[in-house]
Protein backbone atom coordinates (compact mmCIF):
# COMPACT_ATOMS: atom_id res chain seq x y z
CA UNK A 1 0.00 0.00 0.00
CA UNK A 2 1.45 3.40 -1.01
CA UNK A 3 2.03 6.06 1.60
CA UNK A 4 -0.29 9.07 1.74
CA UNK A 5 1.27 12.15 0.07
CA UNK A 6 0.55 15.45 1.85
CA UNK A 7 1.65 19.07 1.59
CA UNK A 8 2.36 20.65 4.98
CA UNK A 9 3.15 24.18 6.16
CA UNK A 10 4.56 25.09 9.57
CA UNK A 11 6.21 28.06 11.23
CA UNK A 12 9.68 27.76 12.69
CA UNK A 13 9.72 27.25 16.46
CA UNK A 14 11.12 24.83 19.00
CA UNK A 15 8.21 22.41 18.68
CA UNK A 16 8.07 22.26 14.88
CA UNK A 17 11.85 22.07 14.38
CA UNK A 18 12.08 18.24 14.32
CA UNK A 19 9.26 18.11 11.74
CA UNK A 20 10.81 20.75 9.49
CA UNK A 21 14.18 19.00 9.70
CA UNK A 22 12.66 15.64 8.73
CA UNK A 23 13.73 14.17 12.06
CA UNK A 24 10.13 13.11 12.73
CA UNK A 25 7.56 11.95 10.16
CA UNK A 26 4.11 10.47 10.70
CA UNK A 27 3.66 6.77 10.12
CA UNK A 28 2.20 5.94 6.72
CA UNK A 29 2.56 9.48 5.40
CA UNK A 30 5.07 11.20 3.14
CA UNK A 31 4.77 14.92 3.53
CA UNK A 32 6.41 17.83 1.79
CA UNK A 33 6.96 20.40 4.56
CA UNK A 34 7.31 24.13 3.89
CA UNK A 35 8.20 26.81 6.46
CA UNK A 36 6.36 30.12 6.36
CA UNK A 37 5.71 33.02 8.71
CA UNK A 38 2.31 32.46 10.37
CA UNK A 39 0.84 35.71 8.98
CA UNK A 40 1.39 34.55 5.41
CA UNK A 41 0.59 30.91 6.13
CA UNK A 42 -2.84 31.64 7.60
CA UNK A 43 -3.75 34.08 4.84
CA UNK A 44 -2.83 31.57 2.14
CA UNK A 45 -4.73 28.78 3.84
CA UNK A 46 -7.87 30.80 4.55
CA UNK A 47 -7.97 32.41 1.10
CA UNK A 48 -6.51 29.75 -1.19
CA UNK A 49 -6.26 26.49 0.79
CA UNK A 50 -2.69 25.92 -0.38
CA UNK A 51 -1.75 23.05 1.97
CA UNK A 52 -3.26 19.76 3.19
CA UNK A 53 -1.98 20.29 6.75
CA UNK A 54 -0.85 23.48 8.46
CA UNK A 55 -0.82 25.52 11.60
CA UNK A 56 -3.82 27.82 11.83
CA UNK A 57 -4.87 30.88 13.80
CA UNK A 58 -7.24 29.62 16.47
CA UNK A 59 -9.33 32.79 16.35
CA UNK A 60 -9.60 32.85 12.56
CA UNK A 61 -10.53 29.16 12.51
CA UNK A 62 -13.31 29.76 15.02
CA UNK A 63 -14.66 32.75 13.10
CA UNK A 64 -14.58 30.88 9.78
CA UNK A 65 -16.37 27.90 11.34
CA UNK A 66 -18.96 30.19 12.90
CA UNK A 67 -19.65 31.49 9.38
CA UNK A 68 -20.32 27.97 8.18
CA UNK A 69 -16.90 27.13 6.74
CA UNK A 70 -16.12 23.50 7.52
CA UNK A 71 -13.15 23.03 5.20
CA UNK A 72 -10.73 22.30 8.06
CA UNK A 73 -10.62 19.92 10.99
CA UNK A 74 -8.58 21.11 13.97
CA UNK A 75 -6.39 18.54 15.68
CA UNK A 76 -5.71 18.75 19.45
CA UNK A 77 -2.23 20.15 18.76
CA UNK A 78 -1.07 23.63 19.79
CA UNK A 79 2.30 24.70 18.47
CA UNK A 80 2.63 28.09 20.19
CA UNK A 81 1.60 29.65 23.48
CA UNK A 82 2.52 33.03 24.86
CA UNK A 83 1.45 35.78 27.25
CA UNK A 84 0.50 38.06 24.38
CA UNK A 85 -0.36 41.17 26.36
CA UNK A 86 3.26 41.36 27.51
CA UNK A 87 4.25 42.22 23.93
CA UNK A 88 2.40 45.56 23.87
CA UNK A 89 4.69 48.49 23.00
CA UNK A 90 4.06 52.19 23.65
CA UNK A 91 5.61 55.54 22.88
CA UNK A 92 7.37 57.21 25.80
CA UNK A 93 5.44 60.44 25.20
CA UNK A 94 2.04 58.75 24.89
CA UNK A 95 1.04 59.28 28.51
CA UNK A 96 0.71 55.52 28.95
CA UNK A 97 2.25 54.51 32.26
CA UNK A 98 0.27 51.29 32.68
CA UNK A 99 -2.25 49.14 30.80
CA UNK A 100 -5.21 51.09 32.17
CA UNK A 101 -3.92 54.20 30.37
CA UNK A 102 -4.51 52.66 26.93
CA UNK A 103 -8.17 53.70 27.09
CA UNK A 104 -8.70 56.60 24.71
CA UNK A 105 -5.40 56.00 22.89
CA UNK A 106 -4.50 55.28 19.25
CA UNK A 107 -3.38 51.65 19.09
CA UNK A 108 -2.04 49.72 16.12
CA UNK A 109 -2.70 46.06 15.42
CA UNK A 110 -1.62 43.96 12.43
CA UNK A 111 -5.02 42.24 12.37
CA UNK A 112 -7.92 42.84 14.72
CA UNK A 113 -9.09 39.21 14.71
CA UNK A 114 -5.66 37.54 15.06
CA UNK A 115 -5.45 35.27 18.10
CA UNK A 116 -2.60 37.23 19.70
CA UNK A 117 -4.74 40.37 19.59
CA UNK A 118 -7.78 38.53 20.97
CA UNK A 119 -5.79 37.35 23.99
CA UNK A 120 -4.15 40.74 24.53
CA UNK A 121 -7.51 42.55 24.41
CA UNK A 122 -8.94 39.95 26.76
CA UNK A 123 -6.18 40.60 29.28
CA UNK A 124 -6.70 44.36 29.03
CA UNK A 125 -10.41 43.95 29.55
CA UNK A 126 -10.38 41.47 32.43
CA UNK A 127 -7.24 42.63 34.25
CA UNK A 128 -7.48 46.42 33.83
CA UNK A 129 -11.08 47.08 32.68
CA UNK A 130 -9.92 48.52 29.34
CA UNK A 131 -12.72 47.80 26.87
CA UNK A 132 -12.00 47.45 23.14
CA UNK A 133 -14.58 50.16 22.48
CA UNK A 134 -12.50 52.67 24.46
CA UNK A 135 -9.56 52.46 22.03
CA UNK A 136 -9.11 53.87 18.53
CA UNK A 137 -7.73 50.95 16.51
CA UNK A 138 -5.51 51.13 13.43
CA UNK A 139 -5.18 47.89 11.46
CA UNK A 140 -2.17 47.38 9.18
CA UNK A 141 -3.45 44.63 6.89
CA UNK A 142 -5.96 45.64 4.20
CA UNK A 143 -8.99 43.38 3.72
CA UNK A 144 -7.52 41.75 0.62
CA UNK A 145 -4.36 40.70 2.50
CA UNK A 146 -5.93 39.93 5.86
CA UNK A 147 -7.21 36.79 7.52
CA UNK A 148 -10.43 38.67 8.15
CA UNK A 149 -10.86 39.35 4.46
CA UNK A 150 -11.08 35.59 3.95
CA UNK A 151 -13.45 34.98 6.87
CA UNK A 152 -15.93 37.83 6.40
CA UNK A 153 -14.64 39.89 9.33
CA UNK A 154 -16.45 43.09 10.27
CA UNK A 155 -15.53 45.12 13.38
CA UNK A 156 -17.72 44.36 16.41
CA UNK A 157 -20.39 46.99 17.15
CA UNK A 158 -18.95 50.01 18.92
CA UNK A 159 -15.35 49.32 17.90
CA UNK A 160 -13.60 52.20 16.13
CA UNK A 161 -11.36 50.44 13.57
CA UNK A 162 -9.50 52.20 10.78
CA UNK A 163 -7.16 50.81 8.13
CA UNK A 164 -3.61 52.10 7.88
CA UNK A 165 -2.90 53.44 4.35
CA UNK A 166 -0.99 51.06 2.11
CA UNK A 167 2.05 53.33 1.92
CA UNK A 168 2.44 53.32 5.72
CA UNK A 169 2.69 50.76 8.54
CA UNK A 170 2.51 50.40 12.31
CA UNK A 171 6.25 51.06 12.48
CA UNK A 172 5.92 54.23 10.38
CA UNK A 173 3.03 55.52 12.47
CA UNK A 174 4.85 54.88 15.73
CA UNK A 175 7.87 56.80 14.43
CA UNK A 176 5.66 59.69 13.29
CA UNK A 177 3.73 59.91 16.59
CA UNK A 178 0.56 58.88 14.75
CA UNK A 179 0.07 55.96 17.14
CA UNK A 180 0.43 55.84 20.91
CA UNK A 181 0.94 52.08 21.09
CA UNK A 182 0.79 48.78 19.24
CA UNK A 183 -1.07 45.81 20.70
CA UNK A 184 0.93 43.36 18.57
CA UNK A 185 4.07 44.28 16.65
CA UNK A 186 5.25 42.09 13.75
CA UNK A 187 8.26 42.94 11.60
CA UNK A 188 9.18 39.61 9.99
CA UNK A 189 9.19 39.76 6.20
CA UNK A 190 6.18 38.03 4.64
CA UNK A 191 3.44 38.71 2.08
CA UNK A 192 1.05 40.17 4.64
CA UNK A 193 2.79 42.39 7.22
CA UNK A 194 4.44 45.71 6.28
CA UNK A 195 6.32 46.91 9.39
CA UNK A 196 10.11 46.56 9.25
CA UNK A 197 12.64 46.74 12.05
CA UNK A 198 12.07 45.74 15.64
CA UNK A 199 9.94 47.91 17.88
CA UNK A 200 13.00 48.42 20.07
CA UNK A 201 14.80 50.06 17.18
CA UNK A 202 12.22 52.86 17.00
CA UNK A 203 13.35 55.85 19.05
CA UNK A 204 11.05 56.58 21.96
CA UNK A 205 9.21 53.22 21.81
CA UNK A 206 9.35 50.79 24.72
CA UNK A 207 7.59 47.78 26.18
CA UNK A 208 4.44 48.60 28.14
CA UNK A 209 5.73 46.42 30.97
CA UNK A 210 9.08 47.12 32.60
CA UNK A 211 9.51 43.37 33.14
CA UNK A 212 7.37 41.39 30.66
CA UNK A 213 8.54 38.07 32.12
CA UNK A 214 7.42 39.05 35.61
CA UNK A 215 4.05 40.15 34.23
CA UNK A 216 3.67 36.80 32.47
CA UNK A 217 4.36 34.99 35.74
CA UNK A 218 1.89 37.21 37.60
CA UNK A 219 -0.80 36.63 34.99
CA UNK A 220 -0.31 32.86 35.03
CA UNK A 221 -0.29 32.70 38.83
CA UNK A 222 -3.61 34.57 38.91
CA UNK A 223 -5.44 33.01 35.95
CA UNK A 224 -3.77 29.66 35.34
CA UNK A 225 -3.75 30.53 31.63
CA UNK A 226 -0.86 30.12 29.22
CA UNK A 227 -2.76 31.24 26.09
CA UNK A 228 -2.75 29.03 23.02
CA UNK A 229 -2.26 30.67 19.64
CA UNK A 230 -1.87 28.18 16.80
CA UNK A 231 -3.63 24.89 16.35
CA UNK A 232 -3.03 22.39 13.52
CA UNK A 233 -5.64 21.78 10.83
CA UNK A 234 -6.16 19.13 8.17
CA UNK A 235 -8.43 19.31 5.14
CA UNK A 236 -11.82 17.92 6.13
CA UNK A 237 -12.26 16.14 2.79
CA UNK A 238 -8.89 14.45 3.24
CA UNK A 239 -9.85 13.08 6.66
CA UNK A 240 -13.15 11.81 5.30
CA UNK A 241 -11.14 9.67 2.87
CA UNK A 242 -8.31 8.83 5.29
CA UNK A 243 -9.62 9.14 8.88
CA UNK A 244 -6.62 7.20 10.22
CA UNK A 245 -4.30 10.08 9.25
CA UNK A 246 -5.51 12.32 12.10
CA UNK A 247 -4.08 10.18 14.88
CA UNK A 248 -0.86 9.56 12.95
CA UNK A 249 -0.32 13.29 12.47
CA UNK A 250 -1.01 14.00 16.14
CA UNK A 251 1.48 11.26 17.03
CA UNK A 252 4.13 12.93 14.88
CA UNK A 253 3.65 16.27 16.65
CA UNK A 254 3.90 14.58 20.04
CA UNK A 255 7.10 12.83 18.94
CA UNK A 256 8.45 16.16 17.71
CA UNK A 257 7.75 17.73 21.10
CA UNK A 258 9.62 14.95 22.87
CA UNK A 259 12.54 15.29 20.44
CA UNK A 260 12.64 19.07 20.87
CA UNK A 261 12.65 18.91 24.67
CA UNK A 262 15.03 15.99 25.06
CA UNK A 263 18.29 18.01 24.89
CA UNK A 264 16.97 20.63 27.30
CA UNK A 265 16.53 18.67 30.52
CA UNK A 266 19.37 20.36 32.37
CA UNK A 267 19.55 23.76 30.69
CA UNK A 268 17.69 27.04 30.56
CA UNK A 269 15.62 27.49 27.44
CA UNK A 270 13.30 29.93 25.76
CA UNK A 271 9.84 28.43 26.07
CA UNK A 272 6.70 29.70 24.41
CA UNK A 273 5.57 32.30 26.91
CA UNK A 274 8.52 34.02 28.58
CA UNK A 275 12.15 34.77 27.78
CA UNK A 276 13.68 32.12 30.03
CA UNK A 277 12.16 29.68 32.50
CA UNK A 278 13.91 26.74 34.11
CA UNK A 279 12.95 23.31 32.74
CA UNK A 280 11.21 22.32 35.97
CA UNK A 281 9.13 25.51 35.96
CA UNK A 282 8.27 25.06 32.31
CA UNK A 283 6.97 21.52 32.76
CA UNK A 284 5.43 21.64 36.21
CA UNK A 285 4.31 25.24 36.64
CA UNK A 286 3.34 26.34 33.14
CA UNK A 287 2.33 22.85 32.05
CA UNK A 288 3.06 23.26 28.35
CA UNK A 289 1.02 20.43 26.83
CA UNK A 290 -1.12 19.84 23.78
CA UNK A 291 -4.69 19.01 24.72
CA UNK A 292 -8.27 19.38 23.58
CA UNK A 293 -9.11 22.84 22.30
CA UNK A 294 -10.86 25.43 24.48
CA UNK A 295 -12.07 28.80 23.24
CA UNK A 296 -11.68 32.19 24.86
CA UNK A 297 -15.40 33.05 24.86
CA UNK A 298 -18.32 30.60 24.99
CA UNK A 299 -18.81 29.22 21.49
CA UNK A 300 -20.63 26.46 19.69
CA UNK A 301 -18.41 23.38 19.95
CA UNK A 302 -18.75 20.49 17.53
CA UNK A 303 -16.82 17.32 18.26
CA UNK A 304 -16.53 14.53 15.72
CA UNK A 305 -16.60 11.41 17.88
CA UNK A 306 -15.47 9.21 15.02
CA UNK A 307 -11.88 10.29 15.26
CA UNK A 308 -9.57 12.10 17.63
CA UNK A 309 -10.18 15.55 16.22
CA UNK A 310 -12.11 18.61 17.23
CA UNK A 311 -13.52 21.69 15.59
CA UNK A 312 -14.63 24.77 17.47
CA UNK A 313 -16.76 27.53 16.08
CA UNK A 314 -17.68 30.93 17.38
CA UNK A 315 -17.10 34.65 17.39
CA UNK A 316 -14.73 36.64 19.58
CA UNK A 317 -15.96 39.88 21.12
CA UNK A 318 -12.62 40.90 22.63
Amino acid sequence: MSRLQLSVCLSRNILTGPLLAGQVVPEGIDWNVSALHPSEMFWRQLKFGDFDVSEMSLASLCIAADHGVRDWVALPVFTTRRFFHTGIVVRDDSGVAGPEDLAGKRVGVPEYQQTAAVWARGALRHEWAVEPESIQWFMERPPERSHGGATGFVPPPGVDLRYIPGDSSIADMLRADELDASLVYLSDRNLVDRSRGSAGSIAGVRSLFDDPEAEGRRYFAKTGLLPVNHTVVVRADLLRRHPWAALNIVGAFMAAKRAAFAPLHDHDRKPLGTRSIRTSDHRQTLGLTWSTVGCYRPVTLTIDDRRSTCLCAGGFRC
